[in-house]
This record gives C-alpha cells, structure tokens and sequence, in this order.
C-alpha cells in the first residue's frame, strides 16, 4: 500500500472555484494504468494528471492524462494544475522544466509571484487543416444549434491542432454563444467522421477591451460534455487566428488573453503566445494562474 496526495486545481484562475477544475496525483509512481483510469473516473473532471518521476536525463518530469474513460496525449489546464501543484511542493523558483508527456518533451516556464505562480507551456506541432467542406459543415451547425447567418463571415470552419486538435467555429455573438445547448451525440458522431474530438465556438464580440475571444468547447467524444477553460482549444485558436490573418503579429509574436467558461458559470482566461515566422504560427505557449480548491490522500 502507498499514500497518493490528490489535488483538486482550478486551473486559469486566481479564485476557487471558477477556471477549470483538474485532478492532480502530485506522487503518481507505482500506479497502474488502470489504476489510473479508475482515480480519473472517479474525481470526474475533465482531465487528471499523473506526476511521475523522469524516466531519462532529457526531461525532468513525466505527467499522464486522463479523462473519465480515456487517456489523451496532452491537456492545457491539466498541465498548468500539475505544474502548480509541483512548484507549491517544492517551493520552485522562476524557472523552466522540460517536461515529457504523449507530444514529446516540451517545455514549461514557472513564473513565482507574490500570490502563488503563473504556470505557461509550450504547445506542440502546429497544425490547421483546410476548411471543412459542406457535407460536414451543415450537420455541425445543425448539431450545435447553429446557422449559416450567425457564423462570422471572416472565420472558415477548420481543423487547427497544437498536438491535440479542435475545430474551430467562429460566431459574431457573445449572445448566440452563451445561449448554445449543442446535441452532444450528434458531435459524438461527427467526432468520428473527422477524427477530431473537440468544437471550438468562439466570437469576438467582447465586452472588455483587454479580451480578444470568447468561447465554449464541447468534446462529448471523450466523455467532456463541456470543457470549462481549455488550452489545448485556445492555444491551437491563435494558431488558426494568425494562420488567416485574423489577428497581426508585433515584431514577430502575437498575444491575446481567451475567455471561456461563463455560460457554465466557470469564467476563467487563457493567455496564448504565438510566434509566427514569415506570416505563418509556428509555436504557441499557453499559460495562467491556478489555485488548490482542495487537497486529499488515497492508499493503494
């Protein structure tokens, strides 16, 4: 038998409760994937992350993700959380950690402020697909409670990925977004079509100037319903923003901040980083704040 401390994070998000919530197993060495799967399911967020010990010189950490029914290669807020967990337990300075997870190794920066720390990582391989024809198009509008009048003209439906790809639907209104019920085993469905398990419905309309998007993202293809803040959605949307000139760079960076998680009454704010060479994104860092909703021990 060994004691696992367990955290709940709330992650991209100074103030419990709010942001996204993720598990965090800060010492997960000697658990078996099923193991895994069974705490996953369990704690019932969308993603919980396993801390487990280097295997090589190259990285100085490994962390696994699982949802409730599956494991995935990566995770935004998952990501933020354990690294949040990891800098409190070990009282980490401003730092950057190498970390391997499913995308490879990939680096993190820890930034330690007075009320805790900002946690920001590095993206994997950018990717953005041609715009989805037609044939797919239609039953997702239809599958989200959506119309061809109300998506933004300037904003082709497309496949963008940063190692774990959504796709991206983008609106003219904060209103029809917060209002959308989407029919969730219609997106399971389309999911399969088009190997994508994730859709990013995003708009513009902002009521703060500081904010660029709002969004929602639905993946009921791997047991998320709604994702309340997501990373690995608005990290791959500056990606597709810059990939159709949708936002400038400035000396070769684009910055904006994401809002997601209000119609869930789970607000929180992404920061996404990209940099872009000769007009294309070629690397993308998210980050946010994080902070402990709770912590508990389990024997296995």
């Amino acid at each position: 038998m060994k004691t696992y401390r367990i955290y709940q994070i709330d992650a991209f998000t100074g103030r419990r409760f709010q942001g996204n919530p993720a598990g965090v197993v800060a010492n997960a060495d000697g658990l078996e994937d099923r193991q895994m799967q069974a705490i996953a399911r369990e704690l019932n967020n969308a993603e919980t992350a396993f801390i487990l010990s280097p295997s090589s010189d190259d990285h100085d950490v490994r962390i696994r993700f699982f949802t409730p029914t599956v494991e995935v290669p990566s995770c935004g807020h998952a990501t933020i959380s354990a690294h949040y967990v990891r800098a409190l337990e070990n009282n980490l300075p401003s730092c950057t950690v190498n970390q391997r997870i499913g995308l490879g190794i990939l680096p993190v920066d820890i930034l330690k402020k007075e009320s805790g720390y900002r946690i920001t990582m590095t993206q994997g391989k950018v990717e953005v697909s041609p715009e989805l024809d037609t044939s797919v198009r239609t039953p997702l509008l239809d599958a989200l409670g959506l119309t061809p009048r109300d998506l933004d003209p300037d904003c082709p439906v497309q496949i963008a990925s940063t190692g774990h790809s959504k796709v991206m639907i983008g609106i003219r209104s904060e209103s029809v977004l917060n209002s959308l019920e989407p029919d969730l085993s219609a997106l399971t469905r389309i999911s399969k079509n088009i190997n994508c398990n994730g859709f990013f419905v995003f708009t513009f309309d902002s009521k703060d100037d500081d904010i660029l998007t709002n969004g929602r993202m639905f993946a009921p293809a791997i047991g998320i319903p709604e994702d309340p803040v997501t990373g690995n959605a608005n990290g791959p949307l500056g990606a597709y923003l810059v990939k159709n000139s949708l936002i400038a760079s400035r000396d070769g960076l684009v910055r904006f901040k994401g809002r997601q998680g209000e119609a869930i009454q789970r607000p929180g704010i992404v920061r996404v980083e990209v940099d872009v060479e000769a007009g294309e994104p070629v690397r993308v860092r998210v980050g946010g704040d994080a902070v402990v909703a709770f912590k508990t021990e389990i024997s296995m």
